[in-house]
């Protein structure tokens, strides 16, 4: 565990953090408070899905999109 002051670690954010990769880093400020610097691995984004094979082109998406907007607008207009 490597510890620096609040004033270091200031400094040199970007070399604690890659320390923090491997081991625990602590922070100390003046009024004696403490804190913790653990590297943790991210969860993937469920952004992050597979690709899929279509034979749909770029036009053809477009098209249902707009489609499917001028069907929700007309739904707008009846209600």
């Amino acid at each position: 565990m490597k510890v620096y002051t609040y004033s270091e670690a200031r400094q040199r954010l970007s070399n604690i953090l890659n320390i923090a990769r491997t081991e625990e880093v602590v922070i100390k400020r003046r009024g004696g408070e403490t804190f913790s610097i653990i590297f943790r691995k991210s969860a993937k984004s469920p952004f992050d899905v597979p690709g899929i094979k279509t034979k749909a082109t770029t036009n053809d998406i477009l098209d249902a999109v707009k489609e499917s907007r001028e069907r929700f607008s007309k739904q707008d207009v009846q209600d």
